[in-house]
Parts: C-alpha cells; structure tokens; sequence
C-alpha cells in the first residue's frame, strides 16, 4: 500500500466552511490539508494527521473559521491605490472635513500643477452639489478636479473651468450634464460624461505609479481575506487611466498574487465596430493570474444625480413626476445586437445597471442572446440592482444571468435618505437593492464592493446583507424583508463570484479546489447578527501560499 504523500500545510483545530457545513450525518470538518496548491483533505484533524509530515507546516486556527478566500465581482483597484496616494476624501464626512482635507493636501504639495483625487460624499454639500467658489477660496491658483465617492460626478474650481474652456455657452455632452445656477453659469460639478471635459486635462498616471497603485490594493484586498477579483473597467473612461498595462506587468514579473478577471471597457461612443478591437485585446492581455475574458457595458448612471434609467419619471422634492427618467448610455436598440455578437465569440457581459430600465435593457439583452446563440457557459451578471421591477427578478434564474450586488449600499444612510428615496417615491423605493427575492426566485448572487466607491471589506458587506444596517448603525432596518442569512451572504462572496470570475476551483473548500483560503479571528456563525463586521481576517492564502499574515494571527 502506498503512503499519501506528505501535506505541505494543515490548517487544524477550528470550524470549516465547506459546502456541507452544517447538514447531519458527521462530524463537522476542523481541518484541511493543501498539497502543491491545492486541497488535499478536508475533514477532523484526526483524518488529515497521517498527511502531517516532518516539512509540513501546521496553522493551529484555535476554534477560528477558516472559508474560501473572498472574492471581489466588482473593483476597480488601480483607481483605489491612484487616489489613496493623491486627495484622498475618502475619510471626510462633512464639508468643513472635506475642505480642510483638500486645503491640507495643496498646501502639502505646492509644486503639483493640478489638485486631483476625490472620494468625497455627496452627503456632505446640500444637493450632493458642491461649488466651484468653496474650492477657489481655498486653491485659486491651480486647477482642481475631484471625482465624488460614486464617480459619477466631478467637483471642479474656476481655474479648471476655465482651462477646459466651459462657459454658460458650453452645451452639456449627450451623455452627462454641466450643473448651472440660476442664471446658467457653471456651478463647478460636471456629472456623468461632463466630466471628461475636465478629466481628459488632468495629467495621466505613469506607469510606475499605476503598477505601485495595484500592489498597494492587492495588499489591501488580501489584509481583507480577498484572493481573486475582477476589475469592472480596464480601459480608458472619463479621464481615468488604463489599469491593463499594471495587470500585465505585475503578471509577468509574479508580483501578482490574486486570480484577476478583467472586464474591458465597451466605449459607449462606439458601436460594434469596436468588437475586434476587443478580441484583440482579449488575445493581447491573457497572461498568468490575469486575463480579460469579459466586457464591461455601463448602461446607466446613479440615482443621486437622476442619472440612473427609470421605466418612470424621477420625482421632484414635492413628489411630484418631472420629464426625467434617467439615462441611457448605450443605444437600447442596438444593445441586443452587441451582447449577441459578444456572447458568440465567447466573452463575458458585465452590466451596470442600476436603474429598473437599465436592468430591464440587460435581461432583455441577455435573452435575445441566448435565443440568437443557445444556451453558453459566458456567465453574464448585472451589477448594482438598485431598483429591479418586480416582473424581473424571476429572470434572472431563467437567464442564468447573475446578480452581483454591492451589499454596502442598502442601508439607511444621508445619501441614500436624503438624495435618493425621495426622488424614487415609496414603492420604487422598497424595490431598492432585492438580495432575498432574487435568491427566493432561484438567482445566482455574487458579491462586490465598488472600491473605491465604498469599502472593499467582505465582512462589512455581509453585515449589511444580514442585517441592512451599516457595521455600528443602530438606525430603522432598511427593508428588512430583504435581509439574508449569513451562510448566504458569504457564498455571495466566495463561490458566488467564483462563478462570476469563472474560478470553478475556487470559491468552495473541497478536495481538489485551489487552496485560496481566509482565517477569520473568530467564527461569526457563533455571534449575534450585529457583531459580523467585528470579524477580522488574520490570514490568507492563494493556492497555498500565505499572502497576508495579521500581526496577531
């Protein structure tokens, strides 16, 4: 009889998610063995310690939870780590802290011709719309141009304006809007595609710094338990820069240690003549850990600047319907030719779609491709699903279409309070962010954070899928009939995207799988609901190999 070989680490002593944890009929899994990168055992400690050799390494998980890494549907990373190193607002939630931070950042760095950054919350300026006079007092010299925490609108100064040349003449781009006062002048917020006027000004990123910026994340996402990810826009949008050169590199000199799916830009002033050029870059960017199988369509914008496409009017502050349903950025028409075409030649569709039309436009969309191509195994997903009709959510089981949502976003809170509810009307309103009629309906849910839109940690946006309240909050539950339960959020997150990222080795601890793993600090199945985002990551590994070890771990 042959001896197995020797384990090259055990994880023992601890609670294991694995995908029958919790169903009778054995003892729960405490331990997990990973050989050359992948599992090998998974079972009591008592059945993997003839797999504990002399060079094993042996992790004692002292009663932690140890689960699948974490993996992200929906990030833009090299954004995150670009704006963490410039005028970072992120931690500001006022407009004095705003200010302030913006005034501490230029006086930090007089020699810089223009102030970029952002993050800032809409919340913070009455109207989410802040104004070119709060900047110029405070940096009159230098152009200023400062995306919000959506980035969907930009906060600009005078001298910005005035070096793109937008005066009260200016008419608004097709696909965005330039605010105006009461007289028709400027304000200094440029929404949507109006940011470009001013975006395309601002001094790109080199390559050296956007290489550090995706290190830096990547660093960031494993201290979080993330191992894998796709980055929701590789390409050229709005002044931002191309992250695929980052990916690239960092793939071919290995300092790219997580499994990265990278969703290229659909150019929304172009048409289908764009698609070889796409195929090509599919070709040209495959390498290693990164690859870019999938094409990113943003249909619509956000809500907060009535951007996002409605089946019905927007309302105005007295309730009242106004002529604004949002809007569509890709032509609706030709929308189902375009996915079709993709779909045949093999990639991935990934949607934004925040607005029910826009949800609306990409189910319709999915099911004229798979009439026109038959069933495919290119796993289409909307992301975001603020508003979802209810006649929809049963399509997307139908489909095969999955749900990526951003769990963070549906809680109670100024932006959504003050800047949204009002404006949808109370039954648009309770069809905000539906997690458990789409899981109800038979819907595959995948998981994502946005960063740097709103936090990249899981475990906060597990919080928020439990209990629809924010990690601390104590406020009214946000459509309460909406909530999850914990073993449903954390498949949204692991195996749910791992099916997005078409990881089918990852995402689920079972013999055979990759060893992409996370250690919690504790195991939040033994707390109260509201306790979640207190868990922590201590340690993670992808096939194996530990890439993030806590001080304490």
């Amino acid at each position: 009889m042959q001896t197995p070989r020797h384990a090259d680490l055990v994880l023992t002593g601890g609670p294991v998610l694995t995908p029958t944890a919790g169903t009778p009929g054995g003892p729960p899994a405490t331990a997990v063995a990973v050989t050359c990168g992948r599992i090998s055992a998974v079972g009591t400690a008592h059945e993997v310690r003839d797999l504990i050799g002399p060079a094993t390494e042996v992790v004692g998980l002292a009663g932690r939870l140890l689960l699948p890494g974490f993996q992200d549907a929906h990030v833009h990373p090299v954004p995150a780590g670009l704006e963490a190193a410039r005028c970072d607002l992120t931690g500001a939630t006022t407009a004095g802290d705003t200010l302030a931070a913006v005034r501490a950042y230029a006086d930090a760095h007089p020699d810089q011709e223009w102030i970029t950054g952002g993050g800032w919350s809409m919340e913070a300026f009455e109207g989410g719309t802040p104004t070119k006079e709060l900047l110029d007092a405070i940096v009159p010299d230098r152009p200023v141009h400062l995306p919000n925490r959506d980035h969907h609108g930009a906060w600009v100064n005078s001298r910005a304006l005035a070096l793109a040349g937008i005066t009260r003449d200016t008419p608004d781009p097709s696909d965005g809007r330039i605010e105006r006062d009461a007289s028709g002048e400027p304000t200094g917020m440029l929404q949507e595609g109006a940011m470009r006027l001013v975006g395309r000004l601002t001094p790109p990123s080199t390559g050296a710094e956007r290489l550090a910026a995706l290190l830096h994340a990547q660093r960031t996402l494993h201290a979080l338990g993330v191992t894998a990810w796709q980055d929701a826009l590789v390409g050229t949008f709005l002044g931002m820069d191309d992250p695929s050169g980052a990916y690239l590199a960092a793939a071919r000199d290995g300092s790219l240690t997580a499994r990265v799916s990278g969703a290229l830009w659909w150019d929304r002033e172009r048409g289908a003549e764009q698609i070889p050029d796409l195929v090509a870059r599919r070709e040209a960017l495959g390498h290693g850990r990164f690859r870019a199988g999938t094409v990113k369509i943003m249909l619509d914008g956000v809500a907060e600047n009535g951007t996002a496409a409605l089946l019905d009017p927007y309302l105005d502050r007295c309730g009242c319907a106004t002529a604004n349903r949002g809007t569509s950025f890709v032509d609706r028409a030709r929308l189902p030719y375009y996915v079709t075409e993709l779909d045949a030649l093999g990639f991935q569709v990934h949607f934004h779609a925040l607005g029910d039309r826009a949800v609306r436009d990409a189910l319709d969309a999915i099911e004229a491709a798979r009439r026109a191509n038959g069933p495919s195994d290119t796993r289409p997903h909307l992301a975001h699903l603020q508003v979802v009709h209810p006649d929809d959510v049963p399509r997307f089981a139908r489909l095969g279409a999955t749900a990526t949502v951003q769990p963070l976003w549906a809680a109670h809170e100024p932006q959504m309070d003050d800047l949204t509810i009002p404006f949808l009307g109370p039954e648009r309103a309770a069809q905000q962010y539906p997690f458990a009629d789409l899981l109800r309906s038979g819907a595959r849910l995948a998981a994502g954070s946005d960063w740097p839109v709103s936090s990249p940690d899981p475990l906060a946006g597990v919080h928020v899928a439990v209990n629809r309240v924010l990690p601390g909050g104590t406020g009214p539950v946000f459509l309460p009939e909406q909530r999850i339960g914990l073993t449903d959020a954390l498949t949204a997150y692991t195996a749910g995207s791992a099916h997005v990222n078409h990881l089918d080795d990852t995402g689920v601890i079972r013999p055979g799988a990759l060893a992409d793993l996370v250690v919690l600090d504790r195991d939040p199945r033994a707390a109260p609901p509201e306790a979640i985002a207190e868990a922590r990551a201590v340690l993670t590994y992808i096939g194996g190999e530990r890439v993030h070890a806590a001080a304490d771990a």
